[in-house]
């Protein structure tokens, strides 16, 4: 699928491990990582070796690890009530950084390795899609892409939700290609895993789903769809059903649908510098009650914030029109980088994400249409759930994090099919075979 070149091209052989092309590839990618890894890992040691936490989402991730590692399950920060404020899986994974010394800054460097783990992941879906050299292009993007590594030094959601995101595109593309009952348990769990990183890539099961429906018989698409369904709501039954007994309603994976909804549909957030966004003091004017658990909070904070937007209803287009202008980094820009300063980014990582994003979102949309009719659904159906959860609560940067790899990918299929790119990237590559 590669076009030009010779050097990296895909060709078959009877033993890909004694491929002399196959393992000049794997050294390249391997030295891409080590480049990105080293990057992270200083950008972690310069900027959050002293860096306390601050109340947003990293200090509920920071205290519930800590929390669970010392015994006291999913409780709030005192300890004293139930707590599923986020989903749950973040949380689980610093567990083990959460019982050394100074746990904060090992929190921060486990989703820093989590962080790197993720750029040959992204060059091994961006090899499927496009072949060795568009395997390349992708890893070297994704190392120096300021949305992905201006992420791995915080404690919070979105390294581990876009690690599981890229897997999950692994292992629908598997299942596109072989579309049998184990590819689809496969990929239905891994989305389950993914929506219990971050609940909005639930999503993806209903978009996965649809693989095949166009080239399969009914009755074949239906049951592989079913499988695939039904697996990942079966890898959050574990956790709703722990949370049955601790609460006074049903929570599905977080009690923070309603404190998502509240702070984006409010006065702040329906005019003004935050317009298509989310304001923590409408969340916070909304004081809680006695009498309340998280659930009651969540379903109350629900109802204002609908009736809010039906009172308000005649603003809905403009205020939609922003979320996503927002998510495109095409709106509020200040406004984008203050909330991300808020969440501990540093504010010029946060402009160069910016920026990286204006370089890398053209190429990216040109990509994927170069590969619209092969590979067209699979890499949309990140950006479809991106869009689907801005548009119902707000644009922020970490909203949109679960589609970084899809325009790392897309960015990576369109500069490989540029000559320039391609005979530079050969030439190296030659060069460095000598």
């Amino acid at each position: 699928m590669e076009s030009g070149g010779h050097d990296i091209d895909e060709a078959p052989v009877a033993a890909p491990e004694a491929d002399p092309q196959e393992s000049f590839y794997r050294r390249l990618i391997v030295m891409v990582t080590v480049v990105g890894g080293l990057w992270r890992v200083g950008y972690l040691i310069a900027t959050k070796w002293h860096q306390r936490l601050r109340l947003n989402d990293s200090f509920y991730y920071s205290s519930q690890a800590w929390q669970n590692a010392h015994g006291h399950w999913f409780r709030d920060f005192l300890g004293t009530h139930p707590a599923a404020e986020h989903a749950p899986l973040t949380s689980i994974l610093l567990m083990p950084s959460s019982l050394l010394a100074h746990h904060e800054f090992w929190q921060r460097a486990t989703n820093t390795i989590v962080g790197i783990a993720v750029i040959p992941l992204i060059a091994m879906v961006a090899r499927r899609v496009g072949g060795r050299r568009v395997g390349v292009i992708a890893a070297a993007i994704a190392a120096v892409y300021a949305n992905l590594w201006m992420n791995d030094s915080l404690i919070m959601s979105e390294t581990i939700s876009t690690l599981l995101a890229v897997l999950a595109l692994w292992f629908a593309f598997k299942h596109r290609d072989r579309f049998d009952i184990r590819s689809a348990l496969v990929c239905g769990a891994i989305v389950g895993l993914a929506a219990l990183a971050r609940s909005e890539l639930v999503l993806l099961a209903a978009l996965f789903a649809l693989i095949g429906v166009r080239s399969h018989p009914v009755r074949v698409w239906a049951a592989r769809s079913g499988v695939l369904l039904l697996t990942s709501m079966l890898v959050l039954v574990p956790w709703i059903a722990y949370n049955v007994p601790r609460f006074h309603h049903v929570v599905l994976i977080s009690t923070n649908e309603g404190g998502a909804l509240g702070g984006a549909n409010c006065d702040d957030a329906y005019s003004g510098a935050a317009l298509g966004g989310w304001s923590l003091l409408c969340v916070v004017d909304n004081v809680d009650r006695p009498e309340e658990d998280a659930s009651d909070r969540s379903i109350r904070l629900r109802h204002d914030a609908l009736s809010y937007a039906r009172d308000h209803a005649s603003r809905i287009p403009v205020v939609v029109a922003a979320r996503i202008a927002r998510s495109a980094d095409l709106y509020g820009l200040g406004d984008l980088v203050r909330f991300d300063v808020g969440e501990e980014r540093a504010r010029w990582a946060s402009w160069l994400g910016i920026v990286s994003w204006w370089a890398l979102a053209p190429l990216a949309a040109l990509g994927w249409w170069r590969q619209r009719r092969v590979n067209g659904w699979v890499l949309a159906a990140p950006a479809i759930a991106v869009l689907f959860t801005t548009v119902v609560f707000y644009g922020a940067h970490r909203l949109r994090s679960p589609m970084e790899p899809v325009t790392v990918i897309c960015a990576a299929v369109a500069l490989a099919s540029w000559s320039p790119v391609a005979s530079c990237l050969d030439t190296f590559i030659e060069r460095r075979r000598r």
